[in-house]
């Protein structure tokens, strides 16, 4: 399965709506995303969850590498994830700590 990825603007930050599959072959699709828009100057990014269908640890791995790029910058990198199996993962790996996950794109943007 591929990876779709759409990037909008909503309320001072960018949402990243990602689809499919997110895994070796997949994710550095999602890291050059995020390293394009941290080098655009957007430091402020929600990565949108609720479309993927599979998340594995090259894909963790490029999630906790953003964050670092967009903290570098003062900024932040929030997920929305609502599906249980996902969230089990980063509950497991301890990432549910380090990550703040809302259950929506609208909780995500309502949050500062």
């Amino acid at each position: 399965m591929d990876l779709t990825l759409t990037t909008r603007e909503a309320g001072g930050k960018t949402i990243v709506a990602v689809g499919g599959e997110i895994d070796v072959y997949t994710a550095p699709k999602l890291r050059d995303k995020i390293t394009e828009l941290v080098a655009d100057g957007v430091y402020d990014i929600v990565i949108d969850m609720e479309e993927v269908e599979f998340l594995d640890s090259t894909g963790l791995g490029v999630l906790v590498g953003g964050l670092k790029k967009v903290r570098a910058h003062d900024g932040s990198l929030q997920l929305v994830c609502n599906q249980d199996r996902l969230l089990k993962i980063f509950r497991i790996t301890g990432l549910a700590k380090v990550f703040v996950i809302h259950e929506s794109a609208d909780a995500a943007l309502a949050s500062s």
